[in-house]
């Protein structure tokens, strides 16, 4: 294949990326913008692999490379469940910060091609640069993992001057980049290199250590950004235009969402980063912000049912325990049921809902509900006062109505979901346990909410029966 033919395929798997991500702006696009995705990323892979660069003795290599990675990927998109798709994502950030880390390596100890001047300079930027933003995106991102898990306490780890112990890394790394771009010296510009990669770990790790549980969607976006750019490095470090676009569209995507999501939490992104938010200190007794006082009303699975059947309107929020609890498929089943029985039923989407941006959205999909009834929470947040039922299925944080009537909570200002407007709230917990930002939430003791304890799939199951039976 010649050089203008991969130039000309490049294009064509560019403007594939290009035309995904706008389908995947949309779940009614989703699926396409996934295929594009996969169709892009397909050619792009078959011209490198037998390209003008690949020898014909190294594309043995890459291909059995190709077979292993394929293999492993298939096995984890059979093997992980819906629930598990926010560590997943994590974990593959990681491999691509630990690419970005290796590739740079081997692209500085290549002696194949001597460079000179300014051309050197440069490319001992690019290589810098390349490690620096991969190491992060590496160490960040498995921490990020074992935190989704549940392997790691979503507790914030606040160390005494945390703030200047990053400022400090930050002058060593770039007082460290600049007598690197300078030096000569192959030995003592890996030790720079390894100096430099050991401190972007311990930042990785510190940064996303200190950051609560509350803020996970907005880490996973931001490590997808921090993924991006470390892959646009990577271009430059080979010489692959593709590599560069694809991964400035990926960083750039996710920095945009980011800032969309930090939005819908009325926080900033260095307010996110400075971390500490989702903490789950309690509040004094007796002082602003502490636990509301009252009782809760408890419901059952069939009295759910009856207030249900004799609604007009019903407005369903999904939270992490719906996926938890993998109920996503009875809620549609409930849907069906309702909207048979001429009950209008639609859902609420808070933008930071799950423990990944479009999470809810992704087990909506899955179970094949209606996208038309699927409305964010701008578009549905007016609706509330003339709904009859609004029900919560394991959300928490987006449904507290401390966000606006509690300045001195640690969500004040959060744009959320006024369930608490609707005729009549019902909230799905296992128990009163407060969510990801461990705050309480006054809504559980208003007196036109009920709360139906246990396992959202066994209730709903429950709920669904009554509704079936007629009874």
């Amino acid at each position: 294949m010649t050089e203008s033919l991969a130039t000309v395929a490049y294009l064509g798997a560019a403007i594939l990326f290009i035309l995904s991500l706008g389908g995947l702006s949309h779940p009614e696009t989703a699926r396409r913008g996934n295929l594009l995705g996969m169709l892009g990323m397909g050619l792009a892979v078959l011209v490198t692999v037998f390209g003008p660069r690949v020898s014909s003795s190294g594309v043995v290599a890459i291909v059995i490379a190709l077979v292993l990675g394929g293999g492993i990927g298939l096995y984890a998109a059979k093997r992980v469940k819906m629930t598990q798709m926010p560590e997943l994502v994590a974990l593959m950030h990681s491999l691509v910060g630990l690419a970005a880390c290796l590739v740079g390596f081997a692209s500085y100890i290549d002696t194949s091609h001597p460079l000179q001047g300014a051309e050197r300079a440069i490319h001992a930027g690019e290589v810098y640069i390349g490690i620096l933003i991969g190491a992060v995106t590496f160490s960040g991102s498995l921490v990020a993992f074992g935190k989704l898990n549940g392997r790691i306490g979503g507790k914030p780890l606040l160390l005494p001057g945390r703030h200047l112990l990053n400022l400090l890394g930050l002058v060593v790394v770039v007082a460290l980049g600049c007598w690197f771009v300078q030096t000569a010296s192959l030995g003592l510009g890996m030790l720079a290199l390894l100096v430099m990669t050991a401190i972007a770990l311990l930042f990785g790790i510190h940064m996303v250590m200190a950051i609560g549980g509350a803020d996970m969607p907005v880490v996973v976006s931001m490590l997808n950004s921090y993924s991006g750019w470390a892959a646009a490095a990577t271009g430059f470090m080979l010489g692959n235009d593709l590599l560069i676009v694809t991964g400035a569209l990926v960083g750039s995507s996710g920095a945009i969402l980011s800032y969309i999501m930090c939005q819908a939490m009325n926080r900033s992104f260095i307010s996110v980063i400075a971390g500490g938010f989702g903490s789950g200190a309690p509040a004094p007794t007796g002082q602003a912000g502490a636990a509301p006082q009252g009782e809760v009303v408890a419901i059952s699975a069939a009295d759910t049912a009856e207030l249900l059947r004799e609604a007009k309107r019903v407005v369903i929020v999904p939270g992490y325990g719906m996926a938890v609890a993998q109920a996503q498929h009875t809620v549609n089943e409930i849907t069906r049921t309702l909207r048979e029985r001429g009950v209008e039923v639609r859902f609420a989407i808070h933008p930071v809902a799950g423990r990944m941006p479009g999470h809810m959205n992704v087990l909506l999909a899955e179970a094949k509900l209606p996208y038309d009834i699927v409305l964010e929470m701008d578009e549905i947040n007016d609706d509330f006062p003339d709904t009859d039922v609004a029900m919560v299925i394991g959300a928490n944080d987006i449904v507290n109505p401390a966000a606006q009537d509690d300045p001195t909570s640690p969500i004040a200002g959060m744009p959320v979901l006024e369930v608490w407007k609707a005729r009549q709230s019902v909230v799905m917990k296992r128990s009163m346990a407060t969510g990801y930002a461990g705050v309480d939430n006054p809504l559980f003791y208003k007196d036109n909410n009920r709360m139906l304890f246990g396992d959202a799939k066994q209730m709903l199951d429950e709920v669904l029966a009554t509704l079936k039976s007629g009874v």
